[in-house]
């Protein structure tokens, strides 16, 4: 089972438009957007991704207030929902869901989710942590840029009294924290407050990257920083977008070979091990297949990154290790 720990599928369908339960190859025909689609649930049931943590992800630049963004995210979430009741997808809301949908999978191939939110507007003060919890939420990323809980992407800063707060009500309500997108001094912040289990699920090595000073460096991980996650047993998912993979990589250029991957990965598994490395490909989440390493043209071609690491190292990179995480916690 090939577990792939970030996808923005409901936004793909609320703000992109695309009906995401055509096979792929009839979204292609119907898509009208520069972005070449990656991803659907009849793809990923095919390519053998099994388990997806799938966001709940309000764009800061259409949702400009809390509210707004707490609607959007609710709106996304009964996307899941209808997947969910028509047995399109499983939502993952338990150790004992998991282990179910582990036994059933090699039969049926539905896809399981497990519901992250990306960014925290939406969770319009930290007391609200609960009832995300009851609606099926799992994770918690609080960052995308600068959000009212911390500093993220290209806005740097520390937690706010408010994050604060919100990560005592994770703990509290024993939710995952997601270090994607947050800024490192937040990172530090965040380790000395919150004790549950930690990630990130889409980041790559920050010294793959040109280093500190280049664009969107405090998106990605600094080498102390992929240490301090795996001290605390977390896991850090790769992300497969080419300028996330080098840095002078831009739009219209040829794509990057899957030896880009190959680097970023062995990185952090000199860092932490290869038990706590993952995959998050973030695939449809901006950019679409041409911006992809070659070969990654539909969610079955992850597979292909398995031939990537040591041979050992195959299964638990693909989707094992991820799932052993959650096993963990859940």
């Amino acid at each position: 089972m090939i577990v792939d720990a970030h996808l923005d599928l409901a936004h793909n369908v609320l703000d992109l438009g695309r009906d995401l339960t055509l096979p792929l190859a009839e979204l292609r025909k119907r898509d009208g957007y520069k972005d070449i689609p990656v991803v659907t649930l009849p793809a990923l049931r095919e390519g053998g991704v099994g388990l997806c943590f799938a966001t709940l992800w309000a764009d800061p630049k259409k949702h400009t207030d809390p509210q707004a963004a707490h609607t959007a995210a609710r709106a996304q979430l009964e996307v899941y929902r209808r997947w969910e009741d028509a047995g399109l997808v499983r939502i993952i809301r338990s150790t004992g869901d998991l282990r179910c949908h582990q036994e059933r999978w090699p039969a049926d191939r539905v896809p399981a989710l497990v519901i992250l939110i990306e960014g925290g507007e939406c969770i319009r003060e930290p007391g609200e942590v609960a009832f995300w919890k009851a609606e099926g939420v799992r994770l918690i990323g609080p960052a995308w840029n600068r959000t009212r809980y911390c500093g993220g992407t290209r806005e740097p800063g520390g937690l706010t009294p408010l994050g604060v707060e919100l990560l005592h009500a994770m703990d509290e309500a024993g939710l995952a924290l997601d270090f994607a997108h947050m800024d490192e001094q937040a990172f530090w912040e965040s380790l000395e407050v919150f004790r549950g289990p930690v990630c990130a699920t889409h980041a790559n090595p920050r010294s793959l990257l040109g280093g500190a000073d280049t664009p969107f460096a405090n998106r990605h991980l600094s080498d102390a920083m992929i240490l301090a996650i795996g001290e605390r047993g977390g896991m850090v998912g790769a992300v497969l977008f080419n300028f996330f993979l080098d840095h002078t990589w831009s739009r219209g250029m040829e794509r990057l070979s899957l030896h880009a991957v190959q680097k970023h990965l062995y990185h952090v598994a000199r860092l932490i091990g290869w038990d706590k490395v993952g995959l998050g490909s973030d695939f449809d989440g901006g950019f679409g297949m041409n911006e992809n390493p070659e070969g990654l043209n539909q969610p079955g071609d992850l597979a292909r990154i398995g031939d990537l690491v040591p041979a050992e190292a195959r299964e638990g990179v693909l989707g094992g290790n991820w799932l052993r995480w959650l096993e963990r916690w859940l």
